[in-house]
């Protein structure tokens, strides 16, 4: 069975079939309802652990009250909307965002809705979604391939604990974005608490200029700097001297563990937005990158309470000076 809306009177039969110790699955069976249904139920609408069907009928009406008008489209909602599309945020960034700081009640699905009414109308909203609207679809799973060894490499096994926990500013992860032809590519670092984003480009993956690329980048933040981790990839041999100059403990992920440094893997999936597989790195101008970095860390984050990396990334700096 489905999850379906309860009415009035099954509200009241729960209540009393609670009272009687009818456990909810014997209480769905009763009612010919899913169990998740009663399970939902109870979640949604008990007060402080305890379930009154009055109480839990009134929290219902005006749940469905709030719904009702979320899905109100008036031409100054739609332009808002339209606006932060435009600044490549998620519908449903825009929608939690939106709630948050401007108390208005919209659900992601009724955004992508009109992007999709756009696009029937010829429309280019669709353009700023993450993947351009098109399907998802997972990698093939790799091949194994032969790795080079990195010397005095430190697994992510030892990492201190604190920074799985994301409790500090000043844990980094690394990684490497691969153009075509040309062989240029992008060095990204992402700082897991605050997501704040860095990215630099070299004209070859070669340690020497990734190594001085990744101290160009951090050495302006040394007050910020913990650890960093990255892949066991080649470019990434020259992590001592990393260390050294940046006063940092430099860990590596476990080989085919990309979810070890999601957080970065997700970042270059954003960047990827702006500049797509298969394009010559050489092309792109620092300046771009500079306009890139700036959108992704003025870009609100729902797992920042829709704060931006920027300001999670200084408002401890901000909070001392005050």
């Amino acid at each position: 069975m489905s999850y379906t809306q309860l009415a009035e009177g099954q509200r009241y039969q729960i209540d009393a079939l609670r009272k009687t110790g009818k456990s909810q699955r014997e209480i769905a069976r009763l009612l010919s309802v899913s169990s998740s249904t009663i399970s939902r139920e109870l979640q949604r609408n008990s007060q402080e652990g305890c379930y009154c069907a009055p109480l839990a009928q009134l929290a219902s009406e005006e749940r469905r009250c709030f719904a009702a008008k979320a899905r109100k489209m008036t031409s100054e909602l739609v332009a808002r909307i339209e606006e932060l599309l435009r600044l490549d945020w998620s519908p449903e960034l825009i929608s939690g965002w939106l709630r948050k700081e401007e108390g208005i009640r919209i659900s992601h699905e009724r955004i992508y809705q009109h992007v999709w009414e756009d696009y029937r109308l010829g429309g280019d909203l669709f353009r700023h979604l993450r993947r351009g609207g098109k399907p998802y679809r997972p990698q093939k799973q790799r091949k194994d391939a032969s790795r080079s060894r990195i010397p005095h490499r430190i697994g992510i096994e030892e990492r201190p604990e604190i920074v799985d926990e994301r409790a500090r500013i000043g844990d980094w992860e690394v990684d490497t974005v691969l153009g075509s032809r040309s062989g240029a590519a992008l060095v990204t670092l992402v700082e897991r608490k605050s997501r704040f984003t860095l990215i630099g480009k070299v004209g070859r993956r070669f340690a020497d200029l990734v190594r001085d690329t990744i101290i160009r980048l951090l050495g302006p933040h040394r007050g910020k700097l913990f650890t960093a981790t990255g892949d066991n990839g080649s470019e990434f041999v020259e992590h001592g001297r990393i260390s050294k100059a940046l006063d940092l403990d430099f860990y590596f992920a476990r080989p085919y563990s990309a979810w070890e440094r999601g957080t970065n893997e997700q970042t270059n999936g954003l960047i990827r937005q702006y500049l797509p597989k298969g394009m010559d790195l050489e092309e792109v101008a620092e300046e771009e990158l500079d306009w890139i970095m700036d959108r992704l860390n003025q870009r609100p984050r729902k797992c920042l309470d829709f704060k931006t990396p920027y300001e999670v990334f200084y408002e401890d700096a901000d909070r001392k000076a005050a």
